[in-house]
């Protein structure tokens, strides 16, 4: 049998090349999805997790966000610690520079002397090393018109102290960030106003503060990071999501490769059994070709999806600069994982051919093969089982919002179609070919003759398809949906307020023409007094907020009788409660308000415009609310935009760097699933190149026959380009269907938990242009294999085996 198997392996090279470039691109799959997702974490740990990148534990409240650790226990333990702690936190103090008070959002926080600990990047001069010095975020120094050598004055009373700017630096965490930094001595000056979040911590933890617990940076950060999100860890989803489609991706194409590769040496198998061979020594042999290659090409899979891997960060650092993908590290686990998916399917694949010969005795198997009808009882039980089970899974999933019971659902029903394939594809393109040429119809009708063949050709492109559709609705309605999300926490990029003066319309010309500013309106109001708040506030109502607003205005349609207040803006003035009935006072006039609480336009309270006109007769332009062009800097327009305001005593509120922070978390999902989507595509599209062209070389007296009853070598041609452009739109059709579905599960189970207004969006666009590459791959991928098959004469044909 040892000569048999050589010779085997020299006789089907040809074929065995089609079945190894199927397990390569399977396992780079997998691989690939290893090493993005590495990426993906990376980045979010050098932004979201940066203090904690040296860290080897992370002390937080037990009960965060609803409890908050003591700050005088957190200084003692950090304290304690010494050089292998390190405290997270900020205190927000009154700060003066050159005579004039800077903004009363003035945060400062510690700065590390160690390099370990020391997370914020310099940006000019250097890093604050005494107590006196200070360094200052860059995008602080670009508002406030601060450079390196200038001083200020933070804090009050006996708490004041004066230091010198020697730094300005980037802050890559939001949550940790600061208007300036000292180190922590100094800090310690005004320790009765700081608060502490977490405190890094190398080597051992000890004992710790009352109400805290010790994680892990990657526990720690995926925590806030999932917060933020509603308590929906997208990155795990993603990871569980893409993993599962690898997966089943690659058991699908390498099964369907070898059952094909395997179909046309089911005679051979059973000669051999005829001429003595055994049961156990035919299953050796097939067991050593097929280890042969699946060792082989699960090995070229695994240097491939490496390759490709960090090729794809670097794609999207070079596309997307402004995503912060981070070093991928080489993921161990995926590369052993994919070797062995690709190796073990492998083997399997090539066992199920030859199940059936070594079952029956030599004789049987050289009959003619009639196959399992689908159309049978038999034939029809499992598809429809599966896709009753598969469907209540993904009802289950969608009402407990669970992630594993979608997965397992959607494999289900989808696992179910491909079973139910022999029956339905075959129908569906006869119907589509039926209303053509008479080629297109000889098209149809050869495809719809074999089912089974006909049903794995477009097993690939489905699974593409229905991947690819699903991928982008998803994502569609998860960047819509977050979009939506954040546009109502932020609806305004930069709010301009004056509680002092009207604003002039100079001034909004002036705004207007500022560049990076795409659009400005002006707002009209009163100042008024309203019980709760330490000072008087702009009243303003805003028919016209939805010109620049994220949230298309939302925010500012106020039911009369209610004032809607920024919470953020006022800090520790801000004593009132939503629900609370308060009395705003405008000169001599009064009114009973309901408070409502928002964020994101500043310090004004917002009204119906029947309420502005019982405060007043002759509302004036209070403020400037501004929405930012696409790209606009918002250190950069901020400062330009506060260099208007501070003559005339008006306020800046800068809501685009929070959107952009957020929008780079959303980049980093956005970015590694169109990789792995890609990857994902040319697996489909391997997968379809390869069944088509097994199938030509199984179909070779066919072909031969049509030739020698008078079918041109141009009209064999352009039969098989017909026949393959028809099972690509037949599997992207029912791809479509399935798609559109399972983003819809996806939506039900994952988007909305986290964002509970999410509503479905198909990308119609994007939809139809997948239509259209998916008839292009088809019409591609059956040039070579019908070129091939025209090549040979009729004679010849018609003397193959």
């Amino acid at each position: 049998m040892r000569a048999v198997f050589l010779a085997s392996l020299r006789t089907y090279s040809r074929r065995y090349v089609a079945a190894a470039v199927a397990v390569t691109v399977a396992v780079a799959f997998v691989v690939v999805v290893g090493i993005l997702t590495s990426g993906a974490r990376s980045g979010l740990m050098d932004g979201l997790g940066a203090p904690y990148r040296n860290a080897e534990h992370v002390v937080s409240p037990e009960g965060w966000p609803s409890s908050e650790l003591d700050p005088e226990a957190v200084i003692a333990f950090t304290e304690r610690h010494g050089e292998n702690a390190s405290a997270i936190g900020r205190a927000t103090l009154p700060a003066h520079a050159g005579g004039r008070q800077l903004s009363d959002t003035t945060t400062v926080g510690p700065i590390a002397t160690s390099q370990v600990w020391r997370w914020q990047e310099l940006s000019s001069g250097r890093f604050p090393a005494r107590t006196g010095e200070a360094a200052v975020d860059v995008y602080t120094a670009l508002a406030e018109d601060l450079a390196v050598g200038d001083r200020i004055s933070i804090g009050v009373g006996a708490a004041a102290a004066d230091v010198q700017v020697v730094g300005l630096v980037e802050s890559p965490s939001p949550p940790a960030q600061a208007s300036m930094y000292v180190t922590w001595p100094q800090l310690m000056l005004w320790r009765d106003h700081l608060h502490l979040g977490s405190v890094a911590v190398r080597g051992e933890v000890g004992p710790l503060p009352g109400g805290a617990k010790a994680l892990s940076p990657e526990a720690f950060t995926a925590e806030r990071l999932t917060h933020v999100q509603n308590r929906v860890d997208s990155l795990s989803v993603m990871l569980l999501l893409f993993a599962g489609i690898a997966l089943f991706v690659s058991i699908l194409v390498i099964a369907n490769t070898f059952s094909i590769l395997f179909a046309r040496r089911l005679r051979d198998f059973a000669l051999l059994r005829c001429i003595g061979a055994t049961r156990r020594q035919v299953v050796r042999s097939v067991r050593r070709e097929a280890a042969v290659v699946g060792v082989l090409a699960s090995l070229t899979g695994t240097l491939v999806g490496v390759g490709l891997g960090y090729g794809l960060i670097a794609l999207i650092d070079a596309l997307a600069s402004a995503v912060p993908m981070g070093a991928a590290e080489l993921p161990v686990p995926w590369l052993l994982g994919g070797f062995a998916v690709g190796l073990a399917v492998t083997m399997v694949a090539s066992w199920l051919p030859t199940r059936r010969v070594i079952r029956v005795s030599p004789l049987a198997a050289l009959r003619p093969d009639a196959g399992v009808d689908a159309r049978t009882r038999t034939g029809l039980a499992r598809p429809v089982l599966l896709l009753v089970i598969g469907l209540a899974l993904l009802g289950v999933a969608m009402d407990r919002s669970s992630t594993a019971l979608m997965l397992a659902g959607g494999g289900s029903v989808f696992a179910g179609v491909l079973l139910f394939g022999p029956v339905l594809v075959p129908r569906l393109v006869r119907i589509a070919g039926a209303p053509l040429g008479p080629t297109v119809r000889l098209a149809a009708e050869n495809a719809a003759h074999h089912p089974r063949r006909t049903a794995t050709t477009t097993a690939s492109l489905l699974v593409g398809v229905t991947l690819t559709i699903a991928v982008l609705t998803g994502m569609a309605t998860w960047r819509t949906s977050l979009n939506e999300q954040i546009g109502r926490d932020h609806p305004i990029d930069i709010a301009l307020t004056s509680p002092t003066r009207p604003l002039t319309t100079d001034l909004l010309t002036r705004i207007r023409r500022t560049p990076g500013v795409e659009r400005a309106i002006p707002v009209y109001g009163a100042v008024a007094q309203v019980a709760g708040l330490h000072d008087p506030i702009p009243v303003v109502t805003a028919p016209a907020a939805g010109q620049v607003a994220r949230d298309g205005g939302v925010f500012a349609r106020v039911e009369p009788g209610k004032i809607r207040i920024d919470s953020d803006a006022f800090g520790k003035g801000l004593t009132l409660r939503p629900g609370d009935r308060v009395t705003v006072r405008a000169g001599d006039r009064r009114a009973q308000l309901q408070v409502a609480v928002g964020t994101g336009w500043g310090p004004a309270g917002v009204v119906a415009p029947e309420t502005l006109a019982a405060l007043t007769d002759a509302p004036e332009p209070r403020a400037v609310w501004i929405r930012a062009s696409t790209g606009a800097d918002p250190a950069r327009l901020g400062a330009d935009l506060d260099e208007l305001a501070d003559p005339v005593g008006a306020t800046i509120e800068n809501g685009l760097r929070t959107w952009e922070s957020l929008d780079q978390q959303l980049q980093i999902y956005t970015w590694s699933a169109l990789g792995l989507l890609g990857i994902a595509i040319v697996i489909a599209l391997i997968g379809i190149a390869n069944t088509l062209g097994l199938s030509v070389l199984e179909r070779a007296r066919e072909h031969a026959m049509l030739r020698a009853l008078g079918l041109t070598r141009g009209q064999l041609r352009r039969t098989l380009a017909a026949e393959a452009v028809l099972l690509s739109l037949v599997a992207t059709v029912l791809g479509t269907v399935l798609g559109v579905g399972f983003a819809w599960a996806a939506c039900e189970t994952i988007v909305k938990p986290a964002l509970r207004d999410a509503t479905m969006h198909v990308p119609w666009l994007s939809l139809g242009v997948v239509v259209l590459i998916a008839a292009l791959a088809g019409l591609l991928a059956a040039v070579l294999p019908a070129r091939r098959a025209a090549r040979v004469s009729p004679v010849a044909g018609l003397s193959l085996d």
